[in-house]
């Protein structure tokens, strides 16, 4: 997370919303551990990584969402492995993201 800071730091110094997305289970396999982190501004901007490309837009519109809403979610992304190389992802399994948004309180 430390790499992607100075670009929330310049976020909220313009005035933006910030949500932080985190990873927070994984059940099979999935392209990024627990822990991983994506930052998201209400104008879509985007910083990390929670699927390495595999759900990284719906979880920017959630991210989105929290925003408008204030309230935190916790979403769940899965896809069984079978279907994942019929729909041509490499990666399978379930992962659980929290949504939060960043405190703009300074």
């Amino acid at each position: 997370m430390s790499e992607w800071l100075p670009e929330i730091d310049s976020w909220r110094q313009a005035g933006k919303d910030v949500a932080i997305a985190t990873v927070v289970s994984v059940e099979g396999s999935a392209p990024r551990p627990i822990g991983a982190r994506m930052a998201v501004t209400a104008e879509g901007e985007m910083a990390g990584s929670v699927s390495g490309g595999c759900v990284e837009s719906a979880v920017a519109f959630e991210a989105q969402e929290v925003l408008k809403s204030r309230t935190p979610r916790l979403v769940t992304y899965g896809i069984t492995d079978e279907m994942a190389w019929d729909v041509g992802l490499a990666c399978g399994g379930t992962i659980r993201v929290f949504v939060e948004p960043v405190d703009q309180a300074r």
